[in-house]
Formats: structure tokens, sequence, C-alpha cells
């Protein structure tokens, strides 16, 4: 009873001391194993660990990709109109040891706290020898490369590496802002003033052209009846001549009859002549004046 009273203690305290000196890496950690503050192992692979319980501690750290955005800071590119940037870098740790001499106890934190400005003085070293226009275009994939690299090389003092960059925001100053708009504004209106003169112009050279096109078929047109009239009226004058030709006398009936009609056909019209005038033969008699005779 003794002995097992013993024993039990004894095997308590062995599995405790046997669960504290295993360790867990997890796929997504990286891990130091440190002995009084002094790194011991470095362990980069997931899996089981061991450490010396009491003596020796365990720091992970994340080992995945992180990320880090700026705050936004004003930039001065080449030809000295400010901008206020801000940016998107992607970071990881690749040098345990360098990253735990870099940032101590304060960890992932306390690297972001040292890469941003890092950061922010790569961007602006870099945009500062370019104009702004190349800021302010899409294609600025090189500068950011620029970017990426020169933070890259200053950060590695860390123990990370600074995978990516990006520029998230490349916008002018609030203040200068109206400025740049009303400067927009204007330059809009001179090119819609620019159009619409020159679509008037359009507008008048295709109605120039239209009316000229009018005269001349208008011209075409009158002369084609003029010329259609003239032989319709030399067809009706020979008509009238083979119709005199063979019959004087009813020609010369007809005649008379139709300028009776004209004469008489005003409703307030009034002719003064004498009652034996030629121009009533055919009222007086049914012969036509040579006929009589």
């Amino acid at each position: 009873m003794k002995k097992t009273a013993f024993i039990l203690p004894v095997l308590a305290i062995a599995v405790a001391g046997l669960l504290s000196s295993v360790y867990i890496v997890d796929e997504r950690e990286k891990a130091l194993v440190l002995q009084f503050g002094e790194v011991k192992t470095v362990r980069e692979t997931p899996g089981l660990g061991f450490k010396v319980p009491l003596l020796q501690n365990v720091v992970k750290y994340d080992g995945r990709i992180l990320g880090l955005f700026t705050q936004p800071s004003e930039v001065t590119p080449a030809d000295d109109r400010r901008l206020v940037v801000d940016a998107f870098a992607r970071w990881r740790i690749t040098d345990l040891v360098k990253f735990r001499q870099a940032t101590g106890t304060g960890g992932v934190r306390t690297a972001q706290a040292r890469i941003e400005p890092i950061l922010n003085a790569a961007i602006k070293e870099v945009l500062g020898a370019v104009p702004s226009q190349r800021v302010l275009s899409e294609d600025r994939t090189s500068l950011m490369n620029l970017i990426r690299d020169q933070a890259r090389r200053q950060a590695a003092s860390l123990g990370v590496d600074v995978v990516d960059v990006r520029l998230t925001r490349t916008d002018l100053p609030e203040q200068n802002l109206a400025s740049t708009y009303s400067r927009m504004r204007a330059e809009r209106e001179r090119e819609a003033a620019d159009e619409i003169a020159r679509g008037n112009e359009a507008a008048q050279r295709v109605r120039a052209s239209a009316d000229r096109t009018v005269v001349e078929l208008t011209s075409e047109a009158r002369k084609q009846s003029e010329v259609i009239r003239g032989e319709a009226d030399g067809q009706r004058n020979a008509i009238y001549a083979e119709a005199f030709g063979r019959d004087p006398e009813f020609f010369a009936f007809t005649r008379s009859l139709t300028s009776y009609e004209r004469a008489l056909k005003g409703s307030n019209s009034s002719i003064v002549m004498q009652p034996d005038s030629q121009f009533f033969e055919y009222l007086r008699s049914d012969q036509a004046p040579d006929a009589a005779n």
C-alpha cells in the first residue's frame, strides 16, 4: 500500500514532465525553442517537438504571408505635384533567429511597426524620382516592383521578406482637388466647344451642298419642263395647222367659240364694240364671214 502511494505521485510527475516536454508545431507556424532567452532550436516544419521542461520554452510565429496597410502620406514627385499615397504590402518571416533578435518579445506587431517606415521611405524615394503622370497612370507596375525591391533589401535585417507591394491610393491632396477639377472642367469645355464648332462647320458644308443640289435639280427640272412644254406646243400647233388645213371654216368656228368663252367668262366683264363687228359674225349667222360671201 505504501509502495503504491509512492509510485502514483512519481508516475504523475513523470507524465506531467513528459507532456510539458512535448510541443506541436502547426503547418501554419514556425517555432523557436529558447533556453534562458537564447535560441536553442529552430523548428520550421510541422509536427511534434521536444524540449527540456522548466528550462526551455517554445515561441511560435505565423509562417504564412502576412499583410500590412500603410498610413496615407504625402509624396512629392519630380514635377513638384504633391500626391497622397498609401500602399498594401505582403511579407513573411524567413529567418526566425534574425526576426527574434530584431523584434524581441513583440513579434509580428513590432515587425509591422518596423516595416511600415521602411516601406514609406521606399515609396517616397521611388515616386519622388518620376513625374506625377507616371504615378497616376494605370501602368505603374514597374514602380511598385522598385518599391518592393528596395523595401525587401532594407527589411532583410529583420529576418523578413517583402513579397509584394501595391499602391492602393494615389490622389491629390484635398486643397488641390478643387483647382484640379476646375482645370479639368475648363479643358473639357474647351474640347466640347471645339467639337461643336467642327460640327457646325460640317453642318454648314452639308447644308450648302444640299442647297446647291436643290438648285441644280430645280434648274434641270425647269429646263426639262420647258423642253417638254415646247414640244407639246409644237405638237399642238401642228394639230391646229392640220385641222385648219382640213376644214378652215370649222377651225374658225371653234376659235370664235373659244374667244366668246374667254371674253364673256368674267362675272363683271364689260365689252364695248359695234354690233356689226366681225367678232359677232357667228352670233348673227351660222356661216363664217368668208363662207357667207
